[in-house]
């Protein structure tokens, strides 16, 4: 897959605004913006294009229909458990997708609206101001399917919101609504539903009249913070994909699938 300009993505839609704001928007709202294998890496090579793009200055990255993102798409995942050549794939761009949003020179502000999981709440919380709606519904989700917390979660949830609240949540799988989301300092800030949008492009267009170089480099320097932190993350990618080709996953996949509670065969078994 090559990614020259915004005419070469399939599940990405772009919308130019005044100021340089470019939105975003993740685009397959059939299925709640859920990440298919396309999808997952156009998420990691949108931001280089952005960034060569004269005329952009800030993104802001939202999700079509009623939804942000559900995560990853279950036919997806379900590759990943039996196929090594496809786990390998999918570890490069979950990588990719924290690690270019690191490098990125252009801010990004996300626009969360409805639920937010996996690799799309990645995106949500890699981006350097997060707005949410009160109904939002927020969870890292990894030990739900049965693997570990990879793709952002180890690397930027201590950072936002401390590390009691970051192992309570990544541990758990709880979701968490709006509201909360910014008493705990996980998002930037929290609106009414119906004002989320707006209120990122209100935050875009101010970052996007002020100097350049003096956003682009704040930016940079606070990212730093997150740089610091860099082999968590590796580990945690590397023990998230390593969880995919174990039996936890197929249970906690098909768990998923039936709308049911998962048995883990890693569990101890019931009492009775």
């Amino acid at each position: 897959m090559a990614f020259g300009d915004y005419g070469d993505f399939e599940h990405l839609r772009f919308e130019r605004r005044p100021d340089g704001v470019v939105v975003v928007t993740l685009d397959r709202p059939e299925v709640l913006n859920a990440a298919n294998v396309r999808m997952h890496r156009e998420l990691s090579e949108v931001w280089a294009v952005v960034d060569a793009d004269p005329d952009a200055r800030v993104s802001v990255v939202t999700g079509a229909g009623r939804a942000f993102s559900a995560g990853g798409d279950l036919d997806m995942i379900e590759t990943m458990t039996e196929d090594y050549a496809a786990m390998l794939e999918q570890w490069r761009d979950a990588g990719a997708i924290v690690e270019k949003m690191l490098a990125a020179d252009k801010p990004v502000v996300s626009a969360v609206n409805g639920v937010a999981v996996g690799a799309g709440l990645a995106v949500a919380l890699m981006a350097d101001i997060s707005i949410v709606g009160e109904s939002a519904r927020l969870s890292d989700g990894h030990v739900r399917l049965g693997v570990a917390a990879g793709d952002h979660a180890a690397l930027v949830w201590p950072l936002l919101c401390g590390m009691a609240k970051a192992k309570y949540y990544l541990l758990t799988a709880d979701f968490l609504d709006g509201p909360e989301a910014e008493r705990i300092g996980l998002v930037s800030r929290c609106v009414p539903d119906d004002r989320v949008l707006d209120e990122a492009l209100a935050v875009a267009t101010r970052l996007a009249r002020g100097s350049a170089t003096a956003v682009q480099w704040t930016r940079r320097v606070m990212n730093h913070w997150l740089r610091q932190a860099q082999p968590v993350f590796g580990e945690s990618v590397a023990l998230e994909m390593l969880g995919f080709l174990g039996p936890d996953a197929s249970e906690g996949l098909a768990a998923l699938r039936q709308r049911r509670e998962p048995r883990f065969p890693s569990a101890p078994a019931p009492p009775g």
